[in-house]
């Protein structure tokens, strides 16, 4: 059957989509091979106690900067060789308690500085920068402040640079609050995929590994002859590291090298850091690929892992791409199927694609315990489907170039389920991202039902997950959302504006939600009263096609009579001079005569006639013959017609309005809350 230029085109994008994804997919099995395949070759040698500076950049982290800067001053390691520097770029509390901190360990002997440079230019990679002017060791350990390095770390890490072209040592993350939510659960699983697969798998061969930006150490002669630390993405640590690797050196990944860090437990924190690790990827990705494609002495495998790996997050915009099209193909009834005659075979493959591949590289990595760590896998599969908005955004972000702004996941030292972060500072609010995964949301739901009654229901369960996703996300970013300001003069006034915006916080919350439920409710009254009925209609003249019985043909011509009345109510109308209906079209921009449901109506009516006349003349005449041949051609093309006219049914005169009703009316929620935000600030601001 035919597909108008529109279904086409959308059947275009999704198999593009699907084909790029599948390639993104197929390659992290590949490093999932590699990594087994390929066993560690991690020499060391007995280097002494060389020099070594650690640098521990921190902006507002009263929570966990002192924890930090303790563990550090606890290593197992001589003084005299251990220099630390507090890289503190904070305008709260944390400058005092970091001042107390460094003071008191000053008294016991340590060389350690509380380094203020009075700026926040350049963010992070600003701090280490100015820190690497006045650096002149031999190594340089890096720290953030969520985490808590162990005190034989650098007996253990340094003899690893056994070899004089080994430039940096990176070590594998450990999650200390891994149990505390779901959230963290499905956090720490793709972490461990990244380093126990992607790193581990590029260490033992000749790709490119990157330097995750914090409890690793570099050479320092590495870092100054790489060009130093760039401020011009929002990934330093990748920056420095593919660079360090285009010059000669080599990265070395230790897996049983473990530091613990602390997760991020607010949905709005973990949606700040994956978006600035979405965004600074793809900035890398302009940034470097150019050079690494010319550079003769990079082998041709490390130039094409190098652009998957710094590409890799336009997967999310095409998974947005397939929730989007996938519905619209499937009302228009296009085969979807992986083999037409066997629909089974279509989500079986999406699972040995997806879930099955996984859980067999998680019983590789875990061993003995991949059963608990299974169990994760399908909340790790509905955070990464709902993180696909606001990672989406990240990529568009940089590709058009948008001004950079580090900003910083908060941590809170929670380390225990019973431990409660909700009345602390830092709180981030939900941002206008929300606003797209509740639209995604519904329109996942809108997608469930096309799938259900255009008879693939098979598809209904991949669109669920991604709708589950987005309102999962949505809902935790709303329900994680507290306006807690980070310092206030006066604990009064605070208490009480606070109370009113969390107030106001919850009453919009309520509205959010009702005001959803509504706009759901409407779009499925709207399917069923002018989308459904279509399929219907399309199912009849199916039935009519396969028939030769009149009887029957005369059942499914009423049948669509009735749909069509329906339908034709909503229809906008064109009457000519005399005030005569003659158009009952759902294009209203340069409509065409085929999508003219009054056309269609007369149509069905003249097939009603024809099967009557058809009925009183014997099944053995030539008359019968011709008049059945003729009804199945009427039937083949109002079918097409129909399918024309379906997609224009979405984007009625009706539906853009109320759409652009029920969009308004969160975005004026959405508004009223920032505006207490803000006032929130100035109060701040001014010192009330």
């Amino acid at each position: 059957m035919a597909i108008n230029p529109f279904t086409a085109f959308v059947f275009d994008l999704f198999i593009i989509s699907a084909v790029i994804i599948t390639a993104y997919t197929c390659n992290f099995y590949y490093l999932a091979f590699l990594s087994r395949k390929r066993k560690d070759n991690l020499q060391t040698a007995d280097l002494g106690t060389p020099s070594i500076t650690i640098q521990l950049p921190i902006y507002n982290e009263k929570y966990v900067a002192k924890r930090l800067v303790d563990s550090v001053c606890n290593l197992d390691y001589p003084q005299d060789k251990m220099r630390i520097m507090v890289l503190d770029d904070s305008d709260d509390d944390t400058v005092d308690l970091l001042a107390q901190t460094v003071d008191d360990y000053k008294k016991k002997g340590f060389q350690i500085e509380h380094v203020r440079r009075g700026t926040r230019k350049g963010y992070k990679a600003g701090a280490l920068k100015y820190a690497m002017q006045s650096t002149d060791t031999e190594l340089v350990a890096i720290f953030d402040a969520d985490f808590i390095p162990p005190t034989w770390f650098l007996k253990r890490a340094i003899p690893h640079f056994a070899k004089s072209n080994i430039g940096l040592v990176q070590c594998r993350w450990g999650h200390v609050n891994e149990n505390y939510s779901a959230i963290t659960q499905a956090q720490a699983l793709s972490l461990d995929f990244h380093f126990l697969i992607e790193q581990k798998a590029k260490s033992n061969s000749h790709l490119f590994m990157n330097f995750n930006g914090t409890a690793g150490i570099w050479k320092r002669d590495c870092i100054e002859d790489a060009g130093g630390w760039h401020t011009a993405t929002l990934v330093e640590d990748l920056d420095l590291s593919y660079r360090a690797q285009m010059k000669g050196w080599k990265c070395v990944f230790l897996p049983d090298v473990v530091v613990d860090a602390e997760l991020p437990v607010q949905m709005n924190a973990a949606k700040r850091q994956q978006f600035r690790w979405a965004k600074g990827s793809i900035q890398c990705a302009l940034k470097l690929l150019t050079d690494i494609t010319i550079k003769r002495k990079i082998a041709i495998e490390a130039k094409i892992q190098a652009f998957i790996q710094l590409t890799r997050h336009i997967v999310y915009p095409l998974m947005l791409i397939q929730f989007l099209s996938l519905p619209i193909l499937l009302a228009a009834n296009v085969n979807l199927y992986v083999i037409s005659f066997l629909p089974a075979l279509t989500i079986a493959t999406y699972l040995a694609m997806g879930p099955g591949a996984y859980i067999m590289i998680i019983q590789s990595m875990y061993h003995k315990s991949w059963k608990s760590k299974a169990k994760i896998l399908p909340a790790l599969l509905v955070y990464n489907a709902g993180m696909s908005v606001n990672n989406t955004v990240a990529v568009f972000d940089a590709v058009l170039g948008k001004k950079n702004e580090f900003l910083r996941t908060p941590k809170y030292g929670v380390l225990k389920k019973k431990d409660d972060w909700k009345d602390n500072a830092y709180n981030l609010p939900f941002s206008q991202v929300t606003l797209l995964e509740l639209f995604f949301g519904v329109y996942g739901i809108l997608g469930i039902f096309i799938s259900i009654f255009s008879n693939n229901p098979i598809f209904a369960p991949i669109i669920a997950l991604q709708a589950i996703g987005f309102f999962y996300i949505a809902y935790l970013s709303l329900s994680h959302t507290r306006f807690k300001r980070n310092k206030s003069s006066t604990p009064k006034i605070r208490s009480k504006k606070e109370k009113m915006a969390n107030l106001v916080y919850k009453l919009s919350m309520v509205g959010i939600v009702a005001i959803i439920i509504f706009g759901g409710s409407m779009a499925i009254y709207g399917y069923s009263t002018d989308i459904y009925p279509l399929d219907r209609m399309r199912g009849n003249l199916d039935g009519i096609i396969g028939s030769s019985d009149p009887a029957a043909i005369k059942a499914h011509l009423l049948a669509i009579q009735t749909d069509l009345t329906v339908v034709m109510e909503n229809l906008p109308e064109t009457t000519n001079a005399n005030g005569e209906v003659i158009s009952k079209n759902p294009v209203w921009m340069f409509p065409t005569e085929s999508t003219n449901f009054l056309r269609i109506e007369n149509a069905v009516e003249t097939m009603t006639a024809s099967i009557e006349k058809i009925s009183t003349v014997p099944k053995d005449s030539s008359a019968y013959h011709t008049g059945m041949l003729d009804i199945n051609s009427r039937a083949v093309s109002l079918q097409t017609d129909i399918m024309d006219a379906t997609p224009y049914m979405y984007v009625s005169i009706q539906n853009i309005a109320f759409s652009t009703i029920w969009i308004a009316a969160i975005l004026g929620i959405f508004a009223a809350l920032k505006r207490k935000k803000d006032q929130l600030k100035e109060v701040d601001d001014v010192g009330v």
